[in-house]
């Protein structure tokens, strides 16, 4: 590929084909991809953070599911031990796996302490 070098107010400047610069941004965000596979991988072999099954992010953004329900049964607690865990009613552990509610942040941020999992993964 042959640029163009130009001169703007003392500064040099390559012009190159649009169709050119396309293709050098999509070898750049796959070299970012990469580096960001190549960095999971090493904090996973670190033992740093937590990853879940695709099926957990399925569930919740095709399929529509209660976030808190979903990260629940992943974890093998019933509605009574998350409640118990994170210190509020059975009765607004239903509510918020039904929808019926969304629950105030404080009782988000103690089922997500609960849960093992970031406040994030919950709203």
């Amino acid at each position: 590929m042959n640029a163009e070098v130009i001169t703007l107010q003392g500064k040099k400047f390559a012009v190159f084909p649009l169709e050119a610069w396309e293709r050098l941004q999509e070898r750049l965000e796959d070299l970012q991809d990469i580096a960001d596979c190549k960095e999971i991988e090493a904090q996973i072999a670190r033992g740093e953070g937590e990853y879940f099954p695709s099926y957990i992010l399925d569930e919740i953004i095709d399929e529509g599911k209660n976030a808190v329900k979903v990260y629940r049964e992943y974890r093998g607690l019933t509605q009574a031990e998350l409640a118990d865990r994170a210190k509020i009613s059975v009765a607004q552990v239903r509510k918020i796996e039904s929808g019926q509610s969304e629950g105030s942040i404080s009782t988000i941020k103690a089922i997500a302490q609960a849960l093992s999992v970031d406040v994030d993964l919950l709203i």
